[in-house]
């Protein structure tokens, strides 16, 4: 702090930045006097009689421009940090800016993970950076599968239809998406329409459906059937004897 008077008559006071003597308004400031003028900020040269200053190697600095020059700045705002700071990441932050960097939460007793020098909570880090599940899209903090260019949940691996495990770990891929044998066949169309079992070698195609050969037969009398030489009704086959007597 400093003070400020007149110089008495009879009693000589040398300023202590000009090094002449004082005659008139006297600043008695760090065990010295000062011309008023002469007290100053060496930054900015704003007078500082008045003000709150501070010394660092001998220099006269103004409030704002100490803390511009030698406060910590908060990593967050860039402004100087004036009181209490966080140190944290190799850097100080103001406490109220020393937040998760995706949600803007302080953080709790959990504290925080770093990525790429930022800060984040538990929670955000982990739908943020983790693995994502290939079946429910959430984050994978335990043992999963790896599979079709991604990473499951061992209970999210299963088929896309009917949610059935697959036995000794197999099963078909069908964009990017896992089914047991049966569905994957029902999705591409390759069930056969007799026996609903899938079709691997060849097939007859009739009314909208596949069959294997021997199972395309006359809905009727059972007689199997060629793709030239059957009737068709309410998407049943039927052969043509079967057809004329049940509709002629």
């Amino acid at each position: 702090m400093s003070t400020q008077g007149e110089s008495k008559a009879g009693g000589k006071s040398e300023c202590a930045a000009c090094k002449k003597e004082i005659i008139g308004q006297v600043v008695k400031a760090l065990e010295q006097t000062w011309h008023p003028e002469h007290f100053k900020c060496k930054k900015c040269s704003q007078e500082l009689a008045t003000k709150k200053f501070f010394q660092r190697d001998d220099d006269l600095y103004c409030e704002e421009d100490y803390l511009k020059l030698f406060a910590p700045h908060c990593a967050y705002c860039n402004g100087p940090i004036k009181e209490k700071c966080v140190k944290a990441l190799n850097k100080t932050w103001h406490q109220e800016h020393f937040n998760c960097t995706h949600c803007g939460r302080q953080f709790g007793e959990d504290g925080f993970l770093e990525k790429d020098g930022k800060p984040y909570c538990r929670k955000d880090f982990a739908e943020i950076f983790s693995l994502k599940c290939g079946g429910c899209n959430k984050p994978i903090n335990e043992k999963y599968i790896s599979a079709l260019k991604g990473q499951w949940h061992a209970q999210c691996f299963v088929c896309r239809d009917c949610g059935q495990s697959f036995e000794g770990g197999s099963f078909f891929d069908l964009d990017g998406k896992p089914y047991c044998e049966k569905h994957y066949h029902a999705k591409r169309g390759t069930l056969c329409g007799g026996c609903k079992k899938p079709i691997s070698g060849q097939c007859v195609t009739a009314i909208s459906q596949k069959y294997h050969p021997e199972h395309f037969v006359c809905h009727y009398c059972k007689k199997q059937l060629t793709t030239s030489s059957f009737k068709e009704k309410q998407d049943k086959p039927y052969c043509v004897d079967c057809f004329q007597k049940l509709y002629g």
